[in-house]
């Protein structure tokens, strides 16, 4: 069990799928989930042992080190207390040190190393943090600015890839990259002071000044859907009533009870809901934007149409891979006591295909070219209807920029997430669940977000976001706002209803950044 389960390294993952069917996990009844032994149990500092300080949430943590007297553990005490109160800072109160670093969400576990390097002594680094208002209330962006603004008057330099407005406008000098995404990107579009970016003209400078208003006519509410009462985790026994047929966001603090009421309760209760979140599409190397949106098929049929040969040529999972890499392109050489190094197969030159392969052309491209091409690219150079409806419903949520054969394993959260958005554009009559769909997002690209998810429900879809932008909450037909904290001090509906009516809800904090 230990070693084929319990492995650590990745390539156990495999192993502990098959052993699921096998297998089963429950709490220790030994030690009922404590996992220290009962001489350490045993041992108390007024009156609390390990387990029950590591179990405490950290501002209740917080409250309880100070009373330990004892001046040998005062130097301890004050270097604890100095790390919980930054975790607490940064919006991180509601969490435990039993917390396992597996299930942080990527913005938590940023936030918990940034708090790691906030203790440190040395000066004079540079850091470097991509994102780290990711999952991040708006309340809480600023609890952000204020622990990044400490780290630079440490004497180190803080460099922060951000799409934030708030993180955008305290930073003492900005660049700004495009004009677009892909091959129309990569571009410096400016470089100065936030003042001066606000007129630069750029395509950020101009969504900075632009304010979306609340939605003051939402669409008409009937019919609800309602899960059952819950108190899981830190749920006071509520339930969460969906409107049908409109746009419904559900925001709060970051630890409110939003995701757990949402993807544990509600999407029990109705288990037809099609949740997108982003986690990754495809952990296979041989998997690609064409593959997951059904397109490969019909270009490997223009190009056997073309060239009167076998489909089959045209995939390097069939008769077409490179024989020597097995259409993986690059090989695995076993170095025996050292790790096993890939490099490119020498055959093929990394593109996958047998060399006869490419002499079969489809308007002047063989099937490699093909692959390289971006979204947008392809889009100008097929005729055939199926395969232009696919790739506009790609183009649709911002993945122009993405070539045909690019690695599923390579993409971001939020591009795993709009290519799953991609396929469902055309259905109708279903429940959609967004998990943070503008994470990763620009705020031009926020937008048309907004665009599809209003074409869904012109569809006729139930379309639930949870989501901590405001532009989002702002546009939405029903806001559902939990808090008024997190952790313990939230799990509580403070609000439901139509987005102007929350502004007049002064328990909110949602409310106040609105």
């Amino acid at each position: 069990m230990r070693v084929n389960v319990k492995n650590d390294r990745e390539k156990s993952k495999q192993a502990e799928q098959k052993f699921k069917n096998f297998t089963t996990v429950k709490t220790c009844p030994t030690c009922e989930g404590a996992r220290f032994n009962e001489k350490v149990l045993f041992s108390k500092i007024n009156g609390y042992s390990i387990y029950d300080l590591t179990s405490m949430q950290l501002d209740e943590l917080i409250k309880v080190l100070p009373e330990i007297a004892d001046k040998n553990a005062k130097p301890i005490v004050d270097g604890i207390m100095e790390r919980l109160q930054n975790l607490c800072d940064i919006g991180l109160s509601y969490m435990t040190l039993t917390r396992e670093t597996s299930s942080l969400s990527g913005g938590e576990s940023q936030r918990v190393k940034m708090v790691k390097y906030l203790s440190s002594n040395l000066t004079g680094l540079l850091y470097i943090f991509d994102e780290p208002s990711t999952g991040l209330h708006p309340r809480d962006v600023y609890r952000l600015n204020e622990l990044l603004v400490k780290l630079r008057d440490r004497g180190n330099t803080v460099l922060v890839v951000e799409h934030d407005p708030d993180v955008i406008q305290i930073a003492d000098h900005i660049v700004d990259v495009g004009p677009q995404a892909g091959g129309a990107g990569g571009n410096i579009m400016y470089t100065g002071s936030y003042e001066s970016l606000l007129t630069s003209d750029t395509i950020t400078g101009n969504y900075l000044n632009r304010k979306a208003e609340i939605n003051d006519q939402p669409r008409a509410v009937s019919d609800f859907l309602e899960s059952r009462k819950s108190s899981l985790h830190n749920l006071k026994n509520v339930s969460l009533r969906v409107p049908v047929g409109v746009f419904t966001v559900v925001t709060g603090v970051a630890g409110s009870g939003k995701s757990t009421l949402v993807n544990q309760v509600f999407a029990k209760d109705y288990p037809d809901a099609i949740r997108i979140d982003q986690s990754a599409v495809h952990v296979n190397v041989r998997s690609n934007p064409a593959t997951f949106s059904d397109i490969m098929n019909a270009i490997r049929k223009v190009f056997s149409d073309e060239n009167g040969v076998k489909s089959g040529l045209f995939s390097y999972n069939s008769i077409g891979g490179c024989e020597a890499c097995g259409g993986t392109g690059s090989i695995q050489l076993n170095l025996s006591f050292m790790e096993a190094v890939e490099v490119e197969c020498t055959e093929c030159n990394g593109n996958r295909y047998k060399q006869e392969v490419l002499q079969y052309l489809y308007r002047g491209k063989n099937i490699v070219d093909v692959m390289d091409m971006s979204v947008t690219e392809a889009l100008e150079f097929f005729e055939a209807k199926d395969i232009l409806r696919k790739l506009k419903s790609l183009e649709t949520v911002g993945l122009g920029y993405l070539s045909l054969g690019q690695p599923l394993n390579t993409l971001s959260g939020g591009e795993c997430q709009r290519l799953k958005l991609a396929k469902e554009l055309n259905k109708k009559g279903n429940i959609y669940i967004l998990d943070e769909p503008t994470t990763g997002l620009h705020m031009s690209d926020v937008s048309n977000i907004l665009d599809i998810i209003n074409k869904l429900v012109k569809k006729g879809n139930t379309v639930i976001v949870i989501e901590h932008n405001l532009d989002v909450i702002r546009r939405s037909d029903w806001i559902i706002d939990l808090g008024p904290d997190g952790g313990t001090g939230g799990g509580e509906i403070l609000y439901e209803g139509q987005p102007v009516g929350i502004l007049e809800c002064e328990r909110s904090i949602t409310a106040k950044y609105l």
